[in-house]
């Protein structure tokens, strides 16, 4: 299959929740409507996590590092896109998936390590790896933990509706 094929089909069976835009950015607006595909938020990201995505709209590669919330992008940006920096810059999470090596009886906490919030925790099981559990309440969406894992376990995704007690 060529990779043109692929591509088509990678872009027709992506989610719409798989994209991560810019922080800040309003609810209620329909980011491809309104970014002009300026780049200029990929000029001025500090830690170059903004890269060019499907259709040459900016969004966030947690892969390459994390969102130090610097509001460099809100600021470059020409377009009215942005809510006040004030209040949360968005409503996504740390997810870990089942390729998680702990789920595999392999100690790693690389993700706890990275996490300065604190939202990722160990629980200790007996005759098991500690198993990794994320407080989403905690959890930023800075996506801190997603480069230094290494089995490519942690997504960034939207946060559920009624998330679940952390208790």
């Amino acid at each position: 299959m060529s990779s043109i094929n692929q591509s088509r089909r990678r872009l027709f069976s992506r989610k719409k929740n798989d994209t991560v835009h810019l922080p800040w950015v309003k609810r209620e607006i329909e980011f491809t409507d309104e970014c002009t595909r300026c780049n200029k938020c990929i000029q001025a990201c500090e830690t170059g996590i903004i890269i060019k995505g499907d259709g040459g709209f900016p969004e966030v590669n947690f892969s390459i590092d994390e969102c130090t919330f610097c509001q460099k992008c809100v600021n470059a940006c020409p377009e009215p896109l942005f809510t006040e920096t004030s209040v949360s810059p968005w409503q996504v999470t740390a997810s870990i998936q089942n390729s998680c090596m702990a789920y595999s009886g392999i100690w790693c906490q690389s993700c706890k390590d990275a996490c300065d919030a604190t939202a990722i925790s160990f629980t200790m099981a007996i005759g098991k790896a500690p198993q990794p559990h994320v407080d989403i309440t905690a959890c930023t969406g800075c996506g801190a933990c997603v480069a230094p894992c290494p089995s490519n376990a942690i997504i960034v995704m939207t946060k559920p509706v009624n998330p679940p007690s952390c208790e």
